[in-house]
């Protein structure tokens, strides 16, 4: 898939499933959890071991049907290597615009972590098609409604307390996704991925809802 499909594909589907765990093995079953739930992006965190593997794993199990991104990337080093495994998407907490460049030289979308209003600026001007607000649960929906005063243009998705019970809050203030991580995969924790699965599916079913809505 090209750059702007998968820009698209993040945005229209309005979830990214942000995957931590403890290693290989729980970081597929939690991703498999949440794509039985509904959720068609994956953003397999490399604060696990083994993430690289879970992204080739991912990749070769659901081809296009799935878009597979690398998250917590923090250097173009880390960015290459994700790429090679098989990530469609870059996910980063902070900005860095040398990853920015990398990602925008092979045409892979990168989502930088931004925080304020100069490094929105810089993430646009340095190429980002869609910014991370994280962490979301510090700026909350307010704090983004703010920054697309002075940026409407901007692509923004909040990551960090993002749950099912404030996501029409996030996406009326402007958010174009959400990212979620614990509250889909807490389950998995207690190896419960029927859990995951069943939020994961009121979660998505409940973006649909929000997006149906807005238009």
């Amino acid at each position: 898939m090209k750059r702007e499909e998968i820009l698209t594909k993040i945005k229209e589907s309005g979830v990214i499933a942000v995957i931590r765990g403890a290693g290989y093995e729980e970081g597929v079953r939690s991703s498999r959890a949440c794509v039985e739930g509904g959720i068609d992006v994956i953003e397999v965190t490399y604060t696990m071991p083994g993430a690289s593997e879970v992204i080739s794993a991912l990749r070769k199990e659901y081809g296009d049907k799935v878009l597979v991104g690398a998250g917590t990337v923090l250097d173009p080093e880390t960015a290459r290597a994700a790429m090679l495994a098989g990530a469609q998407f870059i996910v980063a907490p902070s900005l860095n615009t040398d990853t920015i460049r990398l990602c925008n030289r092979y045409c892979v979308p990168c989502v930088p972590g931004i925080g304020t209003a100069s490094e929105l600026q810089q993430a646009l001007e340095a190429g980002a098609g869609l910014v991370k607000l994280f962490p979301g649960d510090v700026y909350k929906p307010s704090g983004l409604k703010a920054l697309k005063g002075p940026f409407p243009q901007a692509d923004i998705m909040p990551t960090g307390g993002v749950s099912a019970d404030n996501a029409q809050e996030w996406f009326k203030a402007g958010a174009v996704a959400v990212g979620a991580g614990s509250f889909l995969t807490a389950g998995a924790k207690r190896g419960d991925y029927e859990e995951v699965t069943r939020t994961a599916r009121a979660f998505a079913d409940k973006v649909k809802q929000i997006k149906g809505g807005a238009r």
